[in-house]
Order: structure tokens, then C-alpha cells, then sequence
């Protein structure tokens, strides 16, 4: 069975690039047959600018999946937006898994002492690992 996986990122070019290469992956079986799973994260901009229900309705899809993955990009960690998907997703006990695009790009601090596992780069083999 494919875990339900909502991907965290920063909505900028070079977090919504991998964000979709990584759903791209897990939709070819030749490539990433290793794992698949089903990205519940929004994807598309909510149709409104009250904070409080673009919140539930991401509540909602974080709720409803098995994983959250953040993807740590240059700027993710001075998103408010992935901060709180972090801290959302830890208080309902998910398993995070943080996938770092560049080894080099500072950590959230939200992620520090959340037990999540990591991918320290964006390559297959340390997705895999760290999503098993």
C-alpha cells in the first residue's frame, strides 16, 4: 500500500521545481519502483486570503496523510507557512522525513527535535532511505 506523503515546501521556483520532480518520481514506476505514494499536499494556490481557513483546509490534508516531507530549500526556513506545517504534523504524531535540496542549506528550526529522518541530499537513494 503507498503511504499518503504531503510534501512541505516553500512555494518559490526552486522549492515548487523539486517538489514536483519528487511527485514526478513516485508516478514512474521505472525510475522509483521502490516507493510510491500518494502527495496529498495542495499543489494549487486556496482560493482565499483568510489565514485561519487556508490553515484548516491544510490541517485537513496534513491529517489525512501517513508522511510529511519537508523540503529544505535556500529559503524554507523563513517560511511561516512550512514552520507551521511541521509543528501541525508533529502534534498529530506523523513521521517527518526532511529532504535537504542542497547539504548546505540551513535546517528549519522547527525541524530540530521532531525525530524526523533525513535525505541530506535530493537524490533517489537518500529519498528512499529516508522514506523507508
Amino acid at each position: 500500500m503507498a503511504d499518503k506523503v504531503f510534501v512541505s515546501y516553500r512555494a518559490d521556483d526552486e522549492g515548487t521545481k523539486h517538489k514536483n520532480l519528487l511527485v514526478a518520481w513516485s508516478a514512474n514506476d521505472y525510475f522509483f519502483p521502490e516507493i510510491k505514494f500518494h502527495d496529498t499536499s495542495i499543489g494549487t494556490s486556496i482560493n482565499s486570503v483568510n489565514a485561519n481557513y487556508i490553515k484548516s483546509v491544510i490541517k485537513d490534508r496534513i491529517k489525512e496523510s501517513d508522511i510529511l516531507l519537508c523540503l529544505v530549500g535556500g529559503n524554507t526556513g523563513s517560511s511561516d507557512w512550512v514552520n507551521w506545517e511541521i509543528e501541525t504534523a508533529y502534534s498529530m504524531n506523523k513521521k517527518i522525513v526532511a529532504v535537504k535540496i542542497n547539504r548546505h542549506y540551513d535546517t528549519p528550526i522547527s525541524l530540530y527535535g521532531k525525530g524526523a529522518k533525513w535525505a541530506m541530499d535530493f537524490s533517489k537513494s537518500a529519498i528512499v532511505k529516508a522514506l523507508l
